[in-house]
């Protein structure tokens, strides 16, 4: 209902004119007919006649705008339910996540430490398998570990103050494409940045500068991990004056059409990411680090084609 009321208002607007403007236009439209109809009419008569529309005018409009408030009120309440609800939800989801985090940490702490204690005896055995054994272990427990880890920063960034200082974002999306083929270790891969330069360069915007640096290297891995030596991975920023739009592109897998509307949620990975390292934690992090900067995420993906990751920000105020 709240997405409908910026539409709603001027038409609303509109008709409270109209309304309040009624009676007037009644005695006025009276008036002229008395005149025109019978125009040697009494004075009196004439007035009581004018008077009489007039009230009629005037009770037609107070009818509906009583029922205008009426309608006011609903549209409010439900409003005010629907944020409630939505407040709830977000709550709840929040306190999951906290105690999906307790349970988890103390368990994976423990087999930690009693495979720690477990290292000299394995490694004494000389046995092969169960050296093999408990590497495997080993990587696993790291993994249930991290997602731990993963899983307690995401519900800590839902509620984190966000601070508002100007971001300059051309400065931090040169850093994400640099660290990130830093990390790749591969000296074939490139990857392109077009930031504006003229008439005036990328506008900055308010937040956090590592939360964002953040978003958007979580954007550019999840890149280089559906991309090979062979495609083309573009960053692409823009802005129009009051938001700023950036695109991660890519010529990569692409994502079927009944998986890119879970790409943002919490543990979703997809067929093609089975094979791949992570816990889907990735793309979940980038939209709620965006929408807690005001920003909205989107995506849009041809299988076998590639992918574009949308983020789009409020500039700060005076940007240019």
């Amino acid at each position: 209902m709240s997405s409908l009321e910026p539409a709603q208002r001027p038409r609303i607007r509109a008709s409270t004119a109209v309304l309040v403007a009624a009676p007037a236009l009644v005695g006025v439209a009276a008036a002229i007919v008395l005149l025109v109809a019978v125009p040697h009419l009494d004075l009196g008569i004439w007035i009581t006649l004018w008077g009489a529309a007039l009230a009629a005018g005037l009770l037609v409009t107070a009818v509906m705008l009583v029922r205008l408030a009426v309608q006011s009120r609903i549209a409010r309440a439900y409003r005010a339910g629907f944020d409630e609800a939505h407040r709830v939800a977000s709550e709840g989801h929040h306190q999951f996540l906290l105690r999906l985090d307790h349970e988890l940490k103390n368990p994976v702490t423990a087999i930690q430490a009693g495979l720690a204690n477990l290292a000299g005896l394995v490694d004494g055995t000389r046995d092969s398998g169960a050296s093999a054994a408990f590497d495997s272990l080993s990587i696993q427990t790291q993994r249930v570990a991290d997602l731990v880890a993963d899983l307690r920063k995401l519900a800590e960034l839902e509620t984190r103050p966000i601070e508002q200082d100007p971001v300059d974002l051309a400065e931090v999306l040169a850093e994400v494409r640099d660290a990130a083929l830093e990390l790749t270790g591969d000296d074939e891969r490139t990857i392109a940045l077009t930031l504006p330069q003229a008439p005036w360069p990328l506008a900055s915007v308010p937040g956090d500068r590592d939360l964002l640096f953040l978003a958007f290297y979580n954007l550019l891995a999840n890149a280089l991990k559906f991309t090979d030596d062979a495609d083309t991975i573009e960053i692409r920023a823009h802005d129009d004056g009051s938001h700023v739009a950036v695109e991660v592109a890519d010529t990569g897998i692409g994502i079927p059409d009944d998986e890119v509307d879970d790409v943002w949620n919490e543990l979703a990975r997809g067929r093609a990411a089975r094979g791949t390292a992570g816990m889907g934690l990735g793309l979940s992090m980038v939209r709620v680090v965006v929408t807690r900067h005001g920003g909205t995420v989107s995506v849009r993906s041809r299988e076998g084609h590639g992918t574009v990751m949308s983020v789009r920000l409020p500039a700060a105020v005076g940007a240019a």
